[in-house]
């Protein structure tokens, strides 16, 4: 059992930054993602971070989002900016069920999850 806790989110206008945080999802020695969800959508994986410092980032992020792990303090981020209104969702942390992260991180299987935390971006 992995426990997650997501924050950091909130409302911003478009062009703006944030930072996601994730507790709980350092020191992990497998891939580890963070996804997104809005409502009426399917699920989308934006980005993977591995133990070799391998980042992926699926094509709707890359170049605004940025992926890091910070094992001291045990923490996951993701640095979003430039962000959209198309990029509102409910973000996740999540461990993926494979040792590295290869391919986009939207093909990902993600087997744990925190509760998450929500994103809008106004026009």
């Amino acid at each position: 059992q992995v426990n997650l806790a997501e924050s950091g989110g909130g409302s911003v206008q478009s062009g703006g930054s944030l930072r996601l945080s994730c507790a709980g999802a350092g020191y992990r020695t497998y891939c580890m993602g963070w996804y997104r969800q809005a409502p009426g959508k399917e699920r989308e994986g934006v980005a993977g971070v591995d133990s070799a410092g391998s980042t992926r980032y699926a094509d709707s992020v890359k170049g605004r989002f940025t992926i890091s792990q910070d094992n001291a303090k045990n923490t996951l981020y993701l640095q979003m900016h430039s962000l959209k209104p198309e990029d509102t969702a409910m973000y996740y942390c999540a461990t993926v069920g494979r040792l590295f992260c290869s391919g986009s991180p939207e093909q990902y299987e993600y087997t744990s999850w925190g509760q998450g935390t929500q994103v809008t971006v106004s026009s």
